[in-house]
């Protein structure tokens, strides 16, 4: 493969592209896919392709994997059991617009979930930019109009959206105590597994309310594509560019999903954006910056 293809920024993009695909793709195929199904299917999916990458570390890591059992318990029913799962059922409500835009709360969640429960110390203009991104998700929420929360006509799409981000944001609080020393393809297995044993009861219930696939070939190209490219491709994409460019830089590239998810969504769900959903993610990237860049110069200060 030439090398400009695994440039690591090329490769970041491609991820995010996968991952915005993927909140489009719940939406659009709703009507087919029941979102437990989905979430079952797709991870199902990614672990028949992770298992071959994997197993040759298994038996020389098995002692650190088995040691970390329980944060592995933990940490794979959130990021894989839970986060997409909700986002799926969040999908079946509201439009992957707000989807996508509320998804870019993670960051600022995450902070917030650290200060409240772990006591990391917020510096004030973190604190600043945690409140300016909240007021952007909650102009997102309520559509621009405060009246929505006196008459409680919320939709609970973006209400299952917002319970996604804060497990992601747990999940990635959370990382800090997986297992040292495994193999990133063996400790992706290992979440997957457990994830995919956490989501069966789930899909049988779902089927059990008579709520199946409707099996046709956009439905099964739709399902390659979810456990294919956002969960597969993404993970080994995604880990690679970390490994050469860090945490920090490839990290902002996440900030490119609400740009690849609405222009998606315009495209393919005819979902076009209105004003409070720019005002939303404007706020919401104010208070990134406000966190990131921002924080960097006033240390310097």
């Amino acid at each position: 493969m030439p090398n400009r293809l695994l440039h690591p920024y090329f490769l970041l993009t491609l991820t995010t592209l996968f991952w915005s695909g993927n909140m489009v793709l719940g939406r659009a195929i709703r009507n087919d896919i029941p979102p437990l199904t989905l979430a079952f299917w797709r991870w199902a999916i990614a672990l028949l392709l992770v298992l071959p990458f994997a197993l040759p570390h298994l038996r020389k890591q098995w002692p650190q994997l088995r040691k970390g059992w329980k944060p592995v318990l933990v940490l794979g029913a959130l990021g894989v059991g839970g986060y997409n799962t909700l986002a799926y059922v969040a999908l079946q409500y509201t439009a992957a617009t707000n989807a996508v835009l509320l998804n870019s709360f993670i960051p600022i969640a995450t902070i917030a979930l650290s200060w409240l429960f772990l006591h990391k110390h917020l510096h004030r203009v973190e604190g600043l930019g945690v409140a300016i991104s909240f007021v952007g998700v909650a102009t997102i929420v309520l559509r621009g109009d405060p009246a929505t929360l006196a008459t409680l006509n919320l939709n609970i799409g973006d209400l299952w959206m917002l319970g996604a981000v804060l497990v992601w944001a747990i999940y990635t609080i959370g990382l800090q105590w997986r297992p040292i020393g495994v193999d990133p393809m063996l400790m992706l297995a290992a979440f997957t597994t457990v994830g995919v044993l956490f989501l069966a009861p789930a899909y049988a219930w779902e089927i059990s309310m008579g709520r199946q696939i409707n099996l046709n070939w956009h439905s099964f190209a739709s399902l390659l594509y979810v456990g294919i490219f956002p969960s597969f491709l993404g993970y080994i994409f995604y880990n690679r560019a970390v490994a050469e460019v860090g945490a920090s830089k490839a990290s902002l590239f996440i900030h490119l999903m609400p740009v690849f998810g609405t222009a998606l969504s315009a495209i393919f769900l005819d979902e076009i954006p209105v004003w409070y959903h720019f005002l939303g993610i404007a706020l919401i990237f104010v208070g990134i910056w406000l966190t990131t860049a921002a924080l960097k110069y006033f240390k310097r200060g």
